[in-house]
């Protein structure tokens, strides 16, 4: 446990450059997949030639979240239990649900209705990102309770552009104006989403690993 306390956060940014640069690599062995118009998550459909190696990759990076969760706790229940276990466990559940889940529980893009895999793949995916979303909001709170301005509001700008990117990305899935420029780019929309949710994530670990 000492281990990971120590180097939690290091583990951190690994889990979001792994999960990050994971569709750009795979892209790669895939060439066939419009990247600007799919989501990540086809890459772990049964009809995708890199299947395997995307399901171990996304179980990878899930777990370098966890390892995270020590440290994460550990920085801050001297400030506030409450929120020391509610940023690791923001953390946490999207590692879980948004990634582990993710390889454990692939997508089949060919069925017309949705399995026991999809059903589990998109509830775990959908906590998970709900975990990533909140994650800047506890930061925000975090630093206001220990007085530190400057903190609080760059976290505070961070969430506000996060949320932003993510209503673009939440409004390019619904059909009803889907078809409208940029929206009708679903998987550029996610990306660019992805982009800054992970921007709170790599401040705070930064700032952290450089704090003496």
């Amino acid at each position: 446990m000492k281990f990971l306390k120590k180097y939690g956060f290091y583990f951190l940014l690994l889990g979001v450059l792994s999960d990050f640069l994971t569709p750009y690599i795979l892209g790669i062995f895939y060439p066939e997949l419009n990247q600007m118009t799919r989501v990540m998550s086809v890459f772990g459909d049964v009809a995708s030639p890199v299947r395997g190696a995307f399901l171990v990759w996304s179980v990878v990076s899930g777990v370098f979240f966890v390892l995270a969760f020590p440290a994460i706790y550990q920085s801050v229940v001297k400030t506030s239990r409450t929120l020391a276990i509610l940023l690791a466990s923001a953390i946490g559940l999207y590692g879980i649900g948004d990634c582990i889940f993710t390889g454990l529980f692939s997508i089949d893009t060919e069925q017309a209705s949705w399995t026991f895999s999809t059903w589990v793949h998109n509830i775990g995916s959908g906590l998970g990102y709900a975990g990533f979303l909140i994650f800047p909001l506890f930061l925000v709170i975090l630093y206001r309770k220990t007085g530190d301005k400057t903190r609080s509001n760059i976290y505070l700008v961070l969430l506000i552009v996060s949320l932003l990117s993510a209503g673009v990305y939440g409004l390019a899935r619904i059909p009803a104006v889907n078809d409208l420029p940029v929206l009708d780019k679903i998987g550029f929309c996610q990306r660019i989403s992805f982009f800054f949710n992970y921007l709170p994530i790599v401040v705070f670990g930064i700032d952290r690993i450089r704090k003496p």
